[in-house]
């Protein structure tokens, strides 16, 4: 199997791989294995050194680096950038702040110690996405390597530059070779590498039906696994909310990365009296979003990363033109060179067309008025994912009940849905389950091991 990635805004193969066979993926693991029994017992300050390297090294490389990235998947090289520098400096978060979040909790018992420690565990296989191709791994990673565990990457076999760049990048940063690992390999062999010994743990970004099947295999093999899934994120307009504000983050919130974001808002909800005033001002800024060449600076919205994704968005707004949904603006594929979807706005579209019950992995919002805040909020409840949600007002009240209302792992008021390295990140229902980042990201693959002294 080759594994080739085709640039979106021309349809021009850039580059090329073969992938690995069973021998190679053994022999990858053992050194991954044989990586982790020193890694685990490098003194953190240790690691620190080398991610802080890491850093500085990708820092010196972003206008490259960006490049490579919207090559093979098509986001402007001004996102490509900014993700980049992102993942520069989560890297440095972790190296200066994971010894802090790993430090021994002291618990008052009877005996005359107690507590609980965090220990790694060993090799974690993560299954990667190409929407965010560094971001998605880096933000696992960081916190997991500083952990003492060691990482093994299977990414997307359409972003193979980017999954030899990130292994070149530790090596070069002077990570001893098997801490991180990039693996050119099929779905076929995800079964088969989850069930060796040799694997701990799995983390998988992606859709709900490949978190079903990583979460099946590592159940059947007694390994954790961590999943961040799809989403369709509402971006809810409250009474109060200042329009100068909502609409251009509006915008924003539908085109970053193209459209294609599982934290992207997907589901506009806003209350009846102030529909009318949104609507028009979002349709006339959506209109407005310049498009086209991703390599231009001027560009806002690049394509979607392949034909095959251009014709299913285009499936699901046809469907939903069918059933009654109205375009606004967009709601066509254009024509010429490359996979582009315009930014498109939808209103009156029915809860069970394809654009009212399916996640849009394009530049396409569905913008749906209801009565009250209250309805809104539940109204944005269902739906079978709960990963982030935004409420725009300016009544902290209202802030307030969207914050303790929405079934969701994250929500953002006045503010895009955003991951960061200071905060948890994950969802609940069909989003997923475990957390990446922060506190919780540092200890989520680590055995919280209880200790006690009479």
């Amino acid at each position: 199997m080759s594994f080739t990635a085709t640039n979106p805004a021309t349809g021009k193969v850039v580059a090329e791989f073969d992938g690995h066979s069973p021998a190679q993926v053994d022999d990858a693991l053992g050194v991954a294995s044989a990586a982790f029994h020193v890694w685990k017992n490098t003194p953190v300050k240790e690691r620190a050194q080398l991610m802080l390297r890491a850093a500085e090294l990708l820092e010196g490389e972003i206008p490259t680096v960006g490049e490579l990235m919207t090559s093979e998947m098509g986001k402007t090289f001004n996102a490509a950038k900014g993700e980049a520098a992102k993942c520069a400096a989560t890297m440095r978060y972790y190296a200066e702040h994971a010894e802090g979040m790993l430090q021994d909790e002291i618990v008052s018992t009877k005996g005359s110690l107690s507590g609980y420690r965090f220990d790694p565990i060993g090799a974690v296989l993560a299954v990667m996405p190409w929407n965010f191709p560094l971001w998605q791994f880096i933000r696992v990673a960081a916190p997991t390597v500083m952990a003492g565990n060691v990482m093994v990457l299977k990414h997307a076999s359409n972003v193979p530059g980017c999954a030899k760049y990130i292994e070149d990048l530790f090596m070069r940063a002077g990570f001893a070779k098997g801490i991180v690992t990039t693996l050119f390999v099929g779905h076929d062999q995800i079964e088969t590498i989850i069930a060796d010994p040799r694997i701990a743990a799995v983390t998988l970004t992606g859709s709900d039906k490949a978190g079903r099947s990583v979460a099946s295999i590592a159940g059947k093999n007694l390994k954790k696994a961590v999943l961040e899934l799809g989403g369709s994120d509402p971006f809810i307009v409250a009474s109060s909310a200042d329009m100068d504000v909502t609409v251009p983050l509006a915008v924003t919130a539908r085109v970053q990365n193209n459209g294609q974001a599982c934290i992207a808002s997907k589901r506009y909800i806003v209350v009846k009296d102030r529909a009318d005033e949104f609507i028009d001002r979002f349709v006339a800024a959506m209109e407005a979003v310049p498009t086209g060449d991703p390599m231009d600076p001027s560009t806002v919205l690049g394509p979607v990363v392949s034909k095959i994704q251009l014709d299913e968005l285009a499936a699901q707004v046809s469907d939903a033109v069918a059933k009654g949904a109205v375009v606004r603006t967009g709601g066509k594929p254009l024509d010429g060179a490359g996979f582009y979807f315009p930014a498109t706005v939808l209103t009156n579209v029915p809860v069970d067309s394809r654009a009212g019950c399916e996640e849009l992995f394009g530049p396409v919002a569905v913008v749906q008025v209801v009565q009250d805040l209250n309805e809104a909020i539940e109204f944005a409840n269902a739906t079978p994912w709960g990963l982030g949600g935004a409420i725009y007002a300016t009544d902290q009240a209202e802030i307030d009940a969207a914050i303790a209302g929405l079934d969701v792992g994250m929500v953002f008021a006045n503010a895009i849905v955003a991951s960061m390295p200071e905060l948890p990140f994950g969802g609940t229902k069909e989003s997923g389950f475990g957390r990446e980042l922060g506190e919780f990201g540092v200890r989520e693959f680590t055995n919280v091991k209880s200790y006690y002294v009479a």
